[in-house]
């Protein structure tokens, strides 16, 4: 029977939501988001305690509103306060408009900084940071979802038109860490995969030297980002960038330029050495040349265009070799080969979206734009969370995807219990990553309480 007020089934929730407190959520949310105009009163009061209830609700696996009401099972009103029911969150995330959503995205960013200095979120950052950005479509099937509109986007290599949201996000990450998410923008399915991207690149370098960024900073992106918009707002903040660029009379006339014997073999994943020669034999081949873009414009740019080549696999009778050229312009000072590694290392962001997918952005679960907007910031927030959350558990947990810390991490069964009136959680014994949660519980909250007992 479902009558037990003394269980819970998320008690990592205690050390995960007490690492936000300790970088300031609750006081972010409550300086800086104010629903004072709300159209219904009380749906707009007490904004600090309704999103971390929603992200607490995404960290225990919610992607929908109906589900956050697992926060409310069992004995979970014991160990938080102000746990809100699903359709209370609900009415207030309708309150959102895009003012509140921009509050509410000043906090995410800033509170991303609070975690980078409370925890080792970003080893390395001081040297080198990656700013990725990028778009995805997020399918939507109601009829009256506000900004539902059909967008290019790709499935099993082909490209289809689909109705659904685009949200524009941009990921910070290092040599040694994995990528947290600094900015989200939502838009409409049709809006074009660059648009705004030269703002958010302008937020997310000034996320990434506010957390600890000192040293060079790379921005990477693809051809819808290959823009002068996006490339000046770099050089006006005095960053690196390698953005992929469209491939047009102008950019095939630079790459016709490069010499048979420029090209240069990569080493990539299934390159072999040659026995005889020792050179390296690959199916990639990179050279660079000098290239001015943007030349018809107010602000021309001039720096590096590196080329890949890679041999046509399709053409299975060529008499002479048939390549394939994917061109990319930077400012970076890394050896062609160096670069155009560090270049393709830019996918990294597509292991945010599916981290994001497979948790609170499986579904956009409003009818109303901004209320699905606050939605997506407040998932990129559970990210970000729980990145840092895996730094304190362990290394492997430092990289691990999401759904392996909600997993091992997070929702942990335990039952409460009042020893002499003190509060106790008792854990399952022989929980496989029992270590690895009570060092996550002591760096969290040593020297102060110890971790609890196990069962």
């Amino acid at each position: 029977m479902f009558d037990d007020v003394n269980l819970v089934s998320c008690a990592g929730l205690v050390p995960v939501m007490a690492l936000a407190e300790q970088a300031g959520l609750s006081e972010l949310i409550a300086e800086r988001v104010s629903l004072a105009s709300a159209r219904v009163a009380s749906a707009g009061v007490n904004p600090a305690a309704k999103l971390t209830s929603i992200i607490a609700g995404m960290a225990a696996g919610a992607d929908c509103i109906d589900d956050l009401g697992v926060i409310r099972s069992g004995g979970m009103p014991r160990l938080f306060t102000g746990v809100y029911a699903p359709a209370t969150l609900g009415q207030f995330l309708r309150e959102f408009t895009h003012g509140h959503t921009s509050q509410l995205a000043a906090v995410a960013r800033t509170h991303l900084v609070n975690l980078a200095q409370r925890t080792d979120l970003l080893p390395g950052i001081e040297e080198k940071a990656f700013i990725d950005i990028d778009s995805l479509l997020r399918p939507v099937y109601g009829h009256a979802k506000q900004g539902a509109s059909f967008g290019h986007t790709k499935i099993a290599g082909r490209q289809v038109l689909r109705k659904g949201l685009s949200p524009l996000a941009t990921a910070i990450s290092t040599i040694k860490a994995a990528p947290v998410v600094s900015v989200i923008r939502l838009r409409a399915g049709k809006a074009g995969s660059g648009r705004g991207a030269d703002s958010m690149v302008t937020e997310a370098i000034n996320t990434a030297r506010a957390a600890g960024a000192s040293g060079d900073i790379l921005v990477r992106g693809d051809s819808a980002f290959g823009s002068s918009a996006v490339v000046n707002a770099c050089l006006k903040a005095q960053v690196q960038f390698s953005l992929v660029l469209v491939k047009n009379p102008a950019v095939n006339r630079a790459m016709a330029t490069i010499t048979e014997d420029q090209w240069t073999p990569v080493n990539y994943p299934g390159a072999v050495t040659d026995p005889d020669t020792g050179e390296l034999i690959s199916d990639a081949q990179v050279a660079e040349t000098t290239y001015t873009a943007f030349a018809s414009t107010k602000h021309p740019v001039t720096a590096r265009l590196v080329v890949r080549r890679v041999r046509d696999r399709t053409k299975l009778e060529e008499l002479f070799p048939v390549w394939r050229h994917h061109p990319f312009f930077t400012n970076s000072d890394e050896p062609t080969t160096a670069a155009d590694i560090t270049h393709r290392r830019h996918a990294i962001i597509e292991t945010v979206f599916a981290d994001l997918i497979d948790g609170p952005l499986g579904h956009m679960p409003s009818g109303l734009f901004s209320a699905n907007s606050a939605w997506a910031i407040c998932a990129v927030m559970t990210h970000n969370l729980l990145r840092a959350a895996g730094t304190l558990s362990s290394p492997k947990h430092a990289v691990a995807r999401g759904a392996t810390l909600r997993r091992q991490i997070v929702t942990v069964p335990a039952r409460i219990a009042r020893p002499q009136r003190r509060p106790t959680l008792h854990l399952p014994e022989h929980w496989p990553w029992a270590q690895q949660w009570t060092a996550f519980w002591r760096n969290v909250f040593a020297p102060a309480t110890g971790p609890p007992a196990t069962a």
